[in-house]
């Protein structure tokens, strides 16, 4: 594509204070989220009926496709002004917007309109492509792989060195939950996002095993798939109790376990081990009799997993517990004061 001076083009300059026809300026918009050449119909039709179509971008990602496609792109970078004569007799131009979507050039054509001294064309803001749900993942990926190539501390990292970051990320999480937060939720839940992208990431990097964020998201999705045959398959479900039967049949499938153990984290906290433990043996209808013991041990396991049995979560109850007693301490520092 040759670059052209748009004050050569047709009709640059107005001839006529009011010319019979405006014409019509389509802003045609991209997401680069989405693979080049992917555009809406609408949008093929408009750049193949346009008279002129405009790009300030010679490199801009759009254009070896729309060459492909046998439509002529100028590269030109015109005023508010010259857009508008440009239109003049009726004409249509498509400008293909650059990635900052052209803010100088809108903002020119909202001061004419504005100034009452000019007969506008029609104009038209079209997308081409849309970003779908989650592609601002993609731009996540994006920025994990440069950090990893160029930051002196993240390129660094391994699994085990983040380990204790992931635990932090997780703790907020839930605080944030518990407390309510949602602009805290917001930015937890990316914080614990990051972790996800971090370790596979590394994991790339793998001599023997790699794999990548796409690896993860596809174990994931089968994983869900499976586990979801009342919505992805033939059988139903119509309470959160089958869903639970369909979940646990299925895993168990998969799992060909030989305990109802297998699987739970033994470094999770105590509480929290002690309930999972209890959840394992009610589900499985066992008859298990508590250890005999003495101590606070064995007196935290009956708590937890009585609280299990009643439908309480052992650990965020004693968080809550323990944050009346946060309070207590303040009011009680407050009054010494």
């Amino acid at each position: 594509m040759n670059a052209t001076s748009f004050d050569s083009a047709p009709d640059a300059g107005r001839s006529a204070p009011t010319p019979p026809e405006t014409g019509r300026i389509v802003l045609l918009t991209t997401s680069h989220r989405v693979a080049p050449g992917l555009l809406s119909w609408p949008a093929w039709q408009a750049l193949h009926a346009a008279d002129r179509v405009l790009c300030a971008d010679g490199a801009h990602p759009q254009l070896p496709y729309l060459r492909e496609a046998a439509i002529s792109v100028e590269e030109a970078a015109p005023t508010a002004e010259e857009l508008v004569d440009a239109c003049a007799g009726g004409r249509t131009v498509v400008v293909v917007a650059t990635g900052e979507g052209e803010p100088a050039l809108t903002d020119g054509l909202a001061r004419l309109a504005g100034s009452g001294r000019f007969h506008m064309p029609d104009l038209e803001l079209l997308p081409a492509s849309y970003d779908l749900p989650g592609a601002r993942l993609l731009d996540l990926v994006q920025v994990m792989d440069r950090i990893r190539a160029e930051c002196p501390w993240s390129s660094r990292q391994t699994h085990q060195g983040l380990v204790k970051y992931g635990i932090e990320e997780a703790y907020e999480l839930v605080e944030a939950i518990e407390e309510g937060d949602r602009d805290e939720l917001r930015e937890e839940l990316g914080d614990v996002l990051l972790q996800v992208v971090f370790h596979a990431r590394i994991a790339e990097e793998d001599p023997d095993a790699p794999f990548s964020i796409d690896d993860v998201a596809g174990t994931i999705v089968a994983k869900l798939v499976h586990r979801h045959p009342h919505v992805f398959g033939e059988e139903s479900a119509a309470t959160p109790e089958e869903v639970k039967e369909h979940w646990l049949r299925t895993k168990a499938e998969e799992k060909r376990r030989t305990s109802v153990t297998e699987g739970i984290p033994l470094h999770q906290p105590g509480l929290a081990l002690a309930a999972k433990l209890a959840s394992r043996v009610r589900t499985a209808g066992l008859d298990v009799p508590l250890p005999a013991g003495e101590g606070v041990g064995y007196e935290l396991l009956t708590l937890a997993i009585r609280a299990e049995a009643e439908g309480a979560d052992p650990e965020a109850a004693l968080r809550a517990a323990a944050r009346a007693y946060r309070d207590a301490v303040r009011a009680a520092e407050g009054a010494e004061a």
